[in-house]
């Protein structure tokens, strides 16, 4: 025992030392002003500003470094990233609670946007990096950490709505300035200036953002241990199945995450090669949905929320996403993708939806413990649905062809449907209608959500859990839907 107490001072000891090092003036806040929503909101626009340059290069690499089994390599890629952050987000939220949120800001962007340069020094390193980079790629949590430090419980709604309304602004002008250069200047010059604007939002953290949890609102001993718990991505997972209403809402989540988190993985690049579309109309989709999903979320979502109720909100979601992928599956000129794309943006309500039905259904000492659980279904989903969709297309032999007929012909050319007997003229998207099928039986499971159900139905054993940066060990307890982090992951982008 006296040994065992002595190795303990030496690593307490060695904590603190770290700790001086680190954080010289005692965790007094470092930056421009007090702590604000629009330091976050300015980290969030610069990172995905960034990879929103890159829409056009990346397509156009990933073509050029697998030829043959393009569409099975993005989703192995993109699937190792998802299962690594779904790994690693407990642990980096966890630690972000004792080290302070700087530090990890710090790390998640430095560490994401590091495979930019790369693109074009070696493609074979980009992809190797940018799938071990999903360890570090939980910017979205340790952001929605920094936000709930500096805002009361009525003011959290807003200000996630705030920052989530910046990262689908980011994302519906850069590709199409990355498109555009990339025709004029040439891929070289968005990487470069991609890798500029990630340095300039490293040094925004370095300069600008001040720590947003002082030290008196850490645990007392910095070295405190963080328990297993704490850091187990699969603890929230085994709570699961101890309430029948969060069970539907988790395998309605499943069901209806896991071919969303796969389209956004493959979804451009199936628009690119297979539906045909140029660069610059790739840029202008994007562009277009997203506008139409920020109306959706803000106007439309509110309308439907006061008028049908959170139940038929979710299952209107639910409806629409099922015919977006349909359309998508079977869709095989330009104006059915264009269609389909209004379609998706109706679908995007779902989330906000269930997010809302979540916090209704669970008792208020209990909304980490379900969030954790929604959250840690998303991130599975991020790993297991772009394998699943690059492992769909390989089965039915849909590859691609040359990247340069399509850019440089004058208009987008129509699929190939000489063949009439071959499944993928009758069949352009065959993941699209896997996922469909995947969301009809989300939308059964979700039939049976009870619409509201009253506090204290909750099991015994069930016990307060926080994970991640979902929940902190100074932040009082949430009480309504306004205090809980928006279903929102940076992952699937």
């Amino acid at each position: 025992m006296t040994g065992e107490k002595k190795k303990k001072k030496r690593l307490n000891r060695s904590i603190l030392l770290a700790k001086k090092i680190i954080i010289k003036d005692g965790g007094s806040p470092q930056g421009m002003g007090e702590p604000s929503v629009y330091h976050a909101v300015v980290v969030i626009f610069l990172e995905f500003f960034a990879w929103g340059l890159l829409t056009t290069p990346v397509l156009t690499v990933l073509h050029e470094t697998f030829p043959q089994h393009t569409f099975l390599m993005n989703g192995l890629i993109h699937g190792v990233k998802g299962l690594l952050s779904f790994l690693s987000a407990p642990l980096i939220g966890a630690l972000s609670d004792v080290w302070g949120r700087k530090s990890f800001l710090l790390l998640t962007v430095f560490f994401t946007c590091a495979p930019i340069p790369l693109m074009k020094i070696s493609p074979w390193w980009y992809f190797a990096v940018i799938s071990m980079s999903g360890v570090f790629a939980v910017t979205f949590s340790v952001i929605f950490a920094y936000v709930a430090d500096i805002t009361a419980e009525h003011e959290r709604s807003t200000a996630y709505g705030l920052v989530s309304a910046t990262f689908a602004a980011s994302l519906v002008t850069s590709p199409a300035i990355g498109a555009y250069l990339s025709v004029m200047y040439g891929d070289t010059l968005v990487v470069i200036l991609a890798t500029a604007i990630a340095l300039l939002d490293i040094c925004f953290i370095l300069v600008a953002v001040p720590e947003s949890l002082p030290e008196k609102m850490r645990p007392a001993s910095w070295g405190a241990p963080i328990s297993w718990e704490q850091a187990d991505p699969f603890a929230s997972l085994r709570k699961v199945g101890q309430d029948s209403t969060v069970l539907l809402i988790c395998i309605t989540v499943f069901l209806s995450y896991l071919p969303e988190a796969g389209q956004y993985s493959s979804f451009f690049l199936y628009l690119r090669q297979v539906i045909r579309f140029r660069s610059e109309t790739v840029a202008a989709f994007i562009a277009v949905v997203g506008i139409l999903s920020i109306v959706a979320q803000t106007l439309v979502l509110g309308i439907l929320m006061r008028s049908i109720g959170n139940k038929n909100t979710i299952l209107l979601g639910l409806g629409f996403q099922i015919l977006q992928l349909a359309w998508y599956g079977f869709g095989s000129q330009p104006w059915m993708m264009w269609a389909a794309g209004a379609v998706a943006a109706m679908s995007s309500i779902t989330f906000p939806a269930i997010s809302a039905i979540v916090s209704r259904n669970a008792d208020p000492d209990q909304q980490g413990v379900v969030q954790g659980m929604i959250t840690g279904i998303r991130g599975l989903c991020n790993g297991l649905g772009p394998a699943f969709y690059g492992f769909i297309f390989y089965l039915f032999h849909v590859e691609l062809t040359d990247l340069d007929t399509v850019d440089s012909s004058g208009k987008e050319s129509k699929l190939n449907m000489a063949n009439p007997t071959d499944e993928s003229s009758i069949i352009p998207g065959p993941p699209f209608l896997f996922g469909a099928c995947s969301v009809l039986l989300s939308l059964l499971v979700a039939l049976f959500i009870p619409e509201h159900s009253g506090p204290g139905v909750r099991p015994g054993g069930y016990k307060k859990y926080s994970n991640g940066a979902q929940g902190h060990s100074h932040s009082p307890p949430s009480s309504g839907a306004e205090g809980k982090e928006p279903l929102l992951d940076d992952s699937c982008v």
